[in-house]
Order: C-alpha cells, then structure tokens, then sequence
C-alpha cells in the first residue's frame, strides 16, 4: 500500500510540473507585473518608439497570449522605453500602416497545420476576394513584413509565433528558424550562451528554471545564422519523439536581417513564468534590441 501511495504521489507530482494551472489575465495580475518590471530601461531612447503588437492566432490558442501582450504594454510604460497598438487585424501589414511603427511584435501568432499561414488563414474569412486574389494578398502582406525588416524595421517573435508562417522558407530565414515540434510542458533549464552578453544580463549569470514546452526547430535553424542567447540539453528533456544529435538546442536569439534587428524568445507558454523579474527585464533588453536603442553584439555563431 505504501508503494502505490507513493507512486500516486509520484503521478501527481508529475502531472503538476507539466501542466501548469491557467488563469486569467485580470487587473490584479497585471498590476502584480508592474510591481516587479524594471523601473528603467538599460537605455533610454532620443525619440518616442512605437512598437505594433499583433498577437491574432488561427491555431493553437496559447492562454499566454494576452499576458505576454500587457506584459510587453508594461514594460513600455514604465519605462518609457516604447509605446505600443494591440491589433489582430492582419491587414496591419500592409505597407503604409507598417511605416508608423519601429518595430513588430508577433505574439504566439500560430497558424493552423499543415498549411500553416497565418496570413492566410485570416483571408479565407473574407468574401470580397476568390481564393487566387486571396493567395495573392497573403504572400503581399507576408513580403511586407519582411521587407520592413530588412529596410531597418525591428521584429520581436514570442513562443509560438514563429510557426505563423511556419512554410515559408523566406519568412524562416528572416525569423531564424520554423517549428518542429515540442515535447510536453517540463522544467526546463535554459543555460545562459555568453553570460557577458548584454541581453544575458537579465539572468545576472545564472540560468532560468521554468515550466515550459521545449520548442525544437527546423529549416533556416540549422544555418545558425544568429546570436543565440539560451540553450537547453536535450539530453535531459523526457519525451522526446526520436533521438536528438545536437544536445545543445538554441530557444532564444538575435539576429540581423537586412538593415533590421529580430528576436526571438521561446520562454514562455506560461503566465507563471512572467512573474519572475528575469524574464521581464530579458524581454525589455530584447525589445529595445530590435528598436536599435540597446546596441550588442549579434554576430551569428562560428559554426
């Protein structure tokens, strides 16, 4: 009886560290992150930055989404660092609207598979176009986002926004990588690369614990051509689909494209995991990264 007892607990212990409880994104919450933001960004910037958030999805409904939206809002406000626009409407993309803003924050923006175009996706619903004008509009939108970064336009990527256009080889390139897959929600250990980094900074030296969907990546990943900040071992990730060659898995970066600046940052699925100062003064570094105010190395690795 003891032994069943002790493996019930055991399960459930399991269980708690893989899942974590869902909550809403209320005043309270919102207020508690603004208690623990920074109070001031590493650098302040000469003029007002507007940053565009766009955080539709078609896919997988991540219940982080509208924490990470107010949690970027926050850390605009409170430190004067940027101001934001909260849109889900796709047609943000198009090119006059896109020259308002210094920088686009895609926010777990996932699209249905196998397709898997956001862009796209959000078209199918409008019966003003046939499906070739539709095809036709989606691949404009995508080009626009694209060519706004490489003009000098910034691109801020969280969690699962990286599989918005998750086809799409162009779209990969600029973002430094497509989706995999991910084994389930486990305690994770994401090691800091450089621990002098500017934007390791965040983590004063130490890496970051917490309970998230391991994320793996393909396509333009596996040219590396970025500056990754946090790694995790495989080694000790539990449910892997297959072996993995490459111990070391990259889950955030920077990187140039063109003229413009991206980063991405897989942390977090969770909401819980924003209640640690850490990740919100990485994701204050990060932003002000792509805004071009926060100047850093982001040479891509030597292979």
């Amino acid at each position: 009886m003891t032994r069943i007892i002790a493996t019930l607990l055991l399960i459930l212990g399991v269980t708690a560290v893989n899942a974590q409880k869902q909550f809403d994104c209320t005043p309270e919450w919102v207020q508690k992150i603004e208690k623990i933001a920074p109070a001031k960004a590493e650098v302040q910037p000469q003029k007002t930055r507007k940053v565009l958030i766009f955080d539709r999805f078609t896919g997988f409904d991540h219940w982080v989404i509208p924490h990470t939206t107010q949690v970027i809002k926050v850390l605009g406000q409170k430190t004067g660092a940027y101001e934001v626009r909260i849109t889900k409407d796709v047609f943000c993309f198009e090119k006059n609207n896109l020259q308002n803003y210094d920088a686009v924050v895609l926010n777990s923006a996932c699209s249905i598979g196998p397709r898997r175009d956001l862009i796209l996706d959000c078209l199918d619903i409008d019966t003003s176009m046939d499906d070739e004008e539709k095809k036709a509009k989606a691949a404009e939108l995508e080009a626009n986002l694209i060519n706004f970064v490489k003009k000098g336009g910034g691109l801020m990527v969280t969690h699962g926004a990286i599989v918005m256009q998750n086809n799409s080889m162009p779209f990969s390139e600029m973002v430094g990588g497509s989706f995999d897959y991910h084994p389930r929600q486990q305690e994770i250990s994401l090691e800091l690369c450089d621990p002098n980094h500017p934007l390791a900074k965040a983590f004063e030296g130490k890496p970051f614990v917490h309970v998230d969907e391991p994320y793996l990546f393909n396509k333009a990943y596996d040219q590396k051509n970025f500056k990754p900040l946090l790694y995790m071992d495989t080694d000790k990730l539990e449910g892997k689909r297959k072996p993995i060659e490459e111990n070391i898995r990259y889950v955030s970066w920077i990187k140039k494209h063109g003229k413009g600046r991206v980063f991405y940052v897989s942390p977090s699925h969770n909401a819980q995991s924003f209640e640690d100062e850490h990740l919100l003064k990485f994701y204050l570094d990060g932003a002000q990264y792509v805004l071009g105010d926060l100047k850093c190395d982001d040479s891509p690795i030597d292979l």
